[in-house]
């Protein structure tokens, strides 16, 4: 059992073994929860960059690397043309 005190301003360290052992940091958050056995905390860990996949719609599908290259070249080109030509 890990024991911790609670400081005059209400803060709380958490000891580094429960830090180690769940992976936390400066910056991640914890949540107290309230029982009736008493209270428990529970790490929230910030959502890694695969945990987000698929949580943004996506309305066009990627048309490659090949395609996206042509279509910027054009897009490219029309832009200098603009540029270049006299009023």
């Amino acid at each position: 059992m890990v024991r911790a005190r609670i400081t005059s301003k209400g803060q709380l360290t958490i000891p580094i073994e429960i830090r180690e052992r769940y992976g936390l940091g400066a910056g991640d958050e914890v949540e107290f929860v309230a029982e009736e056995k008493g209270p428990y905390m529970v790490p929230l860990k910030r959502p890694g960059l695969m945990d987000l996949y698929g949580s943004v719609r996506v309305e066009k599908t990627w048309p490659g690397l090949a395609e996206a290259r042509r279509i910027a070249g054009k897009r490219r080109a029309e832009e200098l043309l603009r540029r270049t030509k006299r009023p």
